[in-house]
């Protein structure tokens, strides 16, 4: 007999796969996790029922919530992750040859210890020596590092639960104050075609803090919509504009793509010009 997963990423929609073996299932003190292996996307991982990553395209996601920053900042020495306990964005942040520390601060640390059981790909970032690796409330821990961080981003969870303050303006503003004076906040922001609320909460909180805000977008297959936004805050520097080329080979993210991302749909550009 076939057995299916299947996230609901609306009332009325749900994305099913074929899955070959469940690897674990878990509540941990904050959420419901599930590893499971698919057929399609080889091993899942699943917070409260939904898709965090895959092996099979997580680099999408990792690649682009990293490197729009990471290439238009001029030094982007310090850079703080907030969530992201698989480990794949604090990769793609020590592989930069320009930063110096990335910290990742991770509030559920049974997700950690679960991208380290499943997903070593993932979870290398984790000894590199250029990585720190904190179990704690990221909201805290902002709080806490003033005028600190050259880069933020915040790589949570849709707005429910422990994210939900993570979207709000408050948390931006923190966020604000925890950066250097030319630094830049990215949140990822959900899908255009099913989460337009999530897009104009983050944004417009986003815009009302930061003097320039730009959102971007890239195509994940297994997450809703398959079209992802990414909203990011700059204090100073066009996040459009790439000053740092990279000299490793990354399978998503180029300097094509980078430009190209902040070309959005008309359908788009309605939800966020509401906010204008």
């Amino acid at each position: 007999m076939d057995f299916w997963v299947t996230e609901y990423q609306t009332p009325a929609l749900g994305f099913s796969c074929k899955t070959r073996e469940t690897l674990r299932v878990e509540q941990t003190p904050f959420q419901h996790l599930a590893v499971i292996e698919t057929e399609q996307f080889g091993r899942m991982l699943l917070l409260d029922g939904m898709v965090m990553t895959t092996d099979k395209d997580e680099y999408v996601y990792h690649e682009m919530i990293t490197n729009i920053a990471l290439n238009s900042h001029p030094s982007p020495k310090q850079v703080l992750i907030i969530g992201g306990g698989d480990g794949g964005a604090l990769r793609e942040v020590v592989r930069h040859p320009l930063v110096e520390k990335g910290t990742l601060v991770e509030i559920d640390e049974k997700v950690i210890i679960a991208a380290r059981d499943f997903f070593p790909d993932l979870a290398c970032s984790f000894l590199d020596p250029k990585a720190l690796v904190v179990v704690d409330d990221g909201i805290d821990y902002v709080k806490q590092h003033l005028n600190t961080f050259d880069i933020i981003l915040i790589d949570s969870t849709e707005p429910v639960g422990p994210a939900v303050e993570l979207f709000s303006q408050n948390f931006y503003q923190s966020c604000f104050d925890a950066l250097k004076e030319d630094g830049m906040l990215v949140v990822q922001s959900e899908s255009p075609f099913y989460n337009a609320d999530v897009i104009k909460m983050a944004y417009g909180g986003i815009k009302q803090v930061f003097p320039l805000t730009k959102l971007y977008l890239a195509s994940i297959p297994t997450y809703p919509s398959g079209l992802w936004s990414f909203t990011v805050g700059s204090k100073k520097h066009d996040p459009e504009q790439v000053k740092n080329v990279n000299k490793y080979n990354l399978k998503y993210y180029t300097q094509e793509v980078h430009r190209a991302a902040f070309g959005l749909p008309q359908f788009v550009k309605n939800i966020i010009e509401q906010d204008e």
